[in-house]
């Protein structure tokens, strides 16, 4: 039913329509994952320095998102325990040395940065995965120069080997497999994250053909296995059940996703790999069966990383993205792009400056593919051959939605109550009273068209995604003596969007020496 109404203010409409139909638009796709990682790992994307006072720290977060909101992105994958350390306070383990210069030490005036990123991402509209390496334990174990006595690498030693520089978690070992479960389940139910998100990193890959130092734990727990290999599989295998039964127990609304490297396995071991020849497939390396996780769903989303170029012949992205979308067993693909690799990397198909772009584009084709990641978040601001700016201007012109996931929630808000539209110095303001506590909305939709025409909620009239209990939001794209038309709608935190609520009309005046003119 529609109901339509006239006011002095200008042409009022309220809609309640329990669903209504949208486009697809495979250029510009309304719903689309857009992320981006950001690693904390010896300060590659933030803090830049160690030794940064914290409301330096602060504002490089802030201009940090600014800048990715500009370019169109919609998710942040933030990388809040690299090594058995905390971006956060943690009740278990030592505040991270690539956080304040030394392990153990808290940030000075102290903050909780997680808990910073977590509002700015939400402030703008901005999704948060919680990005953890489950088994690396200390990285360069040789060089570091002081463990805090809390590590748990020092409490407790047996859960540990040494692999090349680094020592790890022995994945063979199930308190040890308990303990991760424990520190992630940590951060699930004390902080408003999103997500939860792995990387690549199970069993570590090879290093000059040694093998990884797990024989005495084989020799305990290994022995209703015909092979060391189907035991380590087991072993990941367990850790991600488990994590997702506890996850579900203690979040249910929380999503979990892995972004493991870019191949499950070649042809020329299974006839349902992918047709490559890569040399660390993460089912026969990394004993991480991503494929079979995804047929149990035991993950919401997988990200691989398919890190190297259109037409490469050992791994070639356009053959890796067919075959992803092939096995997504109803999940959601996002695809991990190389950013920087652009114009750094000796197969010359990154010099070209469309590669990203045409990746991007390759994606798109695909139904089960639902969007990209991109490593890592400082190259998007090198914006090397201008790949940035053709993200931006030509691919992500529009902002876009998550993308829905029916498994996990597949209910939406009921419809905005009714806001009120101002001209001011700084744009058309909109203002609305904040959803009460009980709400289920999260976020409105604001979508704008000149003139008195209805916009309808596509991608090309969407201005922009806000916190629902902001209630306001300043449109500064306006020009003055133009009228133009908003209309909101109301989403849940997965972004279910509700029917189309209030629509207004205001024209922007233009101020002059305190006064409204025309």
């Amino acid at each position: 039913m529609r109901i339509i109404l006239s006011g002095i203010l200008g042409s009022i409409f309220l809609v309640g329509l329990s669903a209504f139909a949208l486009g697809q638009n495979t250029q510009y796709p309304k719903r689309e994952f857009r992320g981006v990682w950001i690693a904390t790992l010896k300060n590659i994307d933030w803090p830049p320095h160690k030794d940064m006072h914290s409301e330096e720290q602060m504002a490089e977060i802030v201009s940090m998102l600014d800048m990715h909101q500009a370019n169109g992105i919609n998710a942040v994958i933030f990388q809040v325990r690299p090594a058995a350390d905390a971006f956060y306070d943690s009740p278990f383990e030592p505040w991270s040395e690539w956080l304040t210069g030394k392990q153990g030490k808290a940030p000075d005036p102290y903050y909780d940065p997680l808990a910073f990123f977590i509002d700015e991402c939400h402030k703008r509209g901005m999704a948060f995965h919680a990005w953890f390496n489950p088994y690396r334990a200390v990285v360069d174990a040789n060089e570091f120069k002081q463990l805090d006595p809390n590590h748990i690498s020092l409490r407790k030693p047996d859960w540990f080997v040494k692999y090349g520089p680094n020592l790890y978690f022995d994945p063979g070992i199930p308190e040890g497999r308990d303990y991760v479960i424990q520190i992630i389940k940590d951060v699930a139910t004390r902080y408003d994250i999103d997500a939860v998100h792995f990387d690549d990193y199970f069993y570590p890959y090879p290093i000059n053909g040694q093998d990884f130092p797990d024989s005495l734990s084989y020799s305990y727990f290994g022995r209703d296995f015909p092979d060391k290999a189907e035991w380590r599989r087991n072993n990941v295998n367990t850790f991600i059940h488990r994590m997702r039964d506890t996850l579900l127990a203690s979040r249910p609304d929380l999503i979990f996703g892995i972004s493991p490297f870019g191949v499950w396995r070649n042809q020329d071991r299974d006839p349902e790999g992918s047709a490559t020849r890569a040399g660390a497939p993460s089912y026969d390396v990394l004993y991480a069966d991503i494929r079979s996780w995804l047929k149990k769903g035991w993950i919401d989303y997988v990200a691989p990383q398919i890190y190297w170029s259109i037409g490469y012949p050992p791994a070639s992205y356009d053959v890796l993205v067919k075959w992803w979308n092939n096995n997504a067993y109803g999940k959601h693909v996002y695809i991990g792009h190389a950013l920087y690799k652009v114009a750094n990397n000796q197969d010359l198909n990154w010099d070209k400056p469309s590669e990203i772009p045409d990746q991007i584009r390759m994606t798109r084709k695909y139904p089960n593919i639902q969007g990209s990641i991109f490593f890592s978040s400082k190259w998007f601001a090198d914006n090397t051959f201008g790949v940035t700016d053709s993200i931006n201007r030509n691919l992500y012109p529009h902002p876009a939605l998550l993308p829905s996931m029916n498994w996990v929630d597949n209910s939406s808000p009921p419809f905005p109550a009714l806001m009120q539209v101002n001209s001011t110095k700084e744009g058309i303001q909109l203002t609305w009273d904040p959803p009460g506590d009980d709400s289920e909305a999260w976020y409105y939709g604001v979508y704008r068209l000149k003139g008195s025409k209805i916009p309808e909620p596509n991608p090309e009239s969407l201005v922009k995604v806000v916190q629902a209990r902001s209630g306001t939001f300043t449109d500064p794209d306006t020009r003055f003596l133009r009228k133009y038309t908003y209309m909101l709608t109301a989403m849940d935190r997965m972004q279910n969007e509700s029917s189309p609520g209030v629509y207004r009309s205001q024209r922007r005046w233009s101020f002059r020496r305190k006064t409204v003119g025309f």
